[in-house]
């Protein structure tokens, strides 16, 4: 044998495997083909958590593959999010997102250990989670004017209790509009139901799944989010009541490393979304407290997450908020 035929010889079998691999690169035929992992970045029990739990059974139905959640909680979202953001971009691990993790704790943290933008990409908007203003039954409150009206003659002087940091933000993005109120932070919904409920603090900013467990000892004034909310009728929005533009609700977000093939992204959404649109998991998610997501391809979900962290960075630095 030639020389030179030699050399083109041993070339083309020493780039044989390099390009046996570029026409394999991307998503593998047939995924998922082994169980995927979903992270939920906080503990078991609470409704992200369930609902997470119950989209990931669908999704193991519909695909004939395991979706197995994995709880990882610690340091409000990051630990759990950080290990995502670390994870192989193959599509067998993913994050249920939140607020907190892709809006509230980037503000907050200085360095949380993940880039919520640079590291994720998303996938779909899976719920969105409303919060109400409410005020004891015995507070002597109204109506959202009456409750304006107070703070304002005695600014500071009226308590809220705050369950959560978006209860916080909430109350923030109140202060911003000239309510002042005083915010009494609580370690969770239950202790700060109680309060209320006691008469010791008047005033409380938290979920509407939350809210409508003690309806009719506590009187909703107003939903904060841009429309009424089928969940709680008869309510008015904040907007609709004279503080303009206020919308703040929480929210949870399906998200996977960046670098995940675009195949096993389009192929996540696509399946999430049919998951959705069920009858039954509406019905669920309303159960819980959930709100129906708008619904967005994922180039529109990545400006909208990418606007809801930059509403989040102004009302933490404008509030001066710090982590717990």
């Amino acid at each position: 044998m030639r020389p030179y035929v030699r050399r083109a010889l041993l070339r083309l079998i020493i780039a044989a495997p390099v390009l046996a691999c570029a026409a394999t690169a991307g998503a593998e035929p047939g995924y998922p083909s082994r169980p995927v992992k979903v992270v939920v970045a906080f503990p078991p029990g609470q409704s992200t958590d369930i609902a997470t739990r119950y989209l990931a059974d669908k999704l193991s139905q519909s695909l004939g593959q395991s979706f197995v959640v994995e709880n990882r909680a610690g340091a409000s979202g990051n630990i759990g999010t950080t290990s995502v953001a670390r994870a192989a971009p193959d599509g067998y691990t993913l994050l249920m997102g939140t607020s907190a993790t892709h809006a509230l704790n980037p503000a907050l943290y200085k360095n949380p250990g993940y880039d919520a933008e640079k590291d994720f990409d998303p996938i779909i908007l899976t719920a969105l989670i409303p919060f109400a203003i409410s005020v004891g039954a015995d507070a002597g409150i109204h109506s959202l004017q009456e409750l304006v009206a107070q703070t304002r003659q005695r600014p500071g002087k009226v308590d809220a209790a705050l369950p959560s940091v978006t209860g916080q933000l909430v109350l923030e993005m109140l202060k911003q509009r000239e309510v002042p109120l005083f915010g009494v932070r609580f370690k969770g919904s239950a202790d700060a139901m109680t309060a209320v409920l006691g008469g010791h603090v008047p005033v409380l900013i938290d979920t509407v799944a939350a809210t409508r467990t003690q309806l009719g000892r506590i009187k909703p004034l107003a939903v904060t989010t841009a429309a009424p909310l089928a969940s709680m009728p008869g309510v008015k929005t904040a907007s609709e009541q004279g503080l303009a533009n206020f919308n703040v609700a929480a929210w949870n977000a399906l998200v996977v490393p960046k670098g995940v093939p675009a195949e096993i992204q389009a192929k996540l959404a696509s399946e999430f979304r049919k998951v959705l649109d069920l009858p039954e998991t509406k019905k669920k998610l309303a159960e819980l407290g959930f709100e129906q997501a708008p619904v967005m391809d994922r180039p529109a979900l990545a400006a909208w997450m990418h606007a809801e962290l930059q509403k989040y960075v102004q009302i933490v630095n404008a509030a001066q908020m710090k982590p717990e």
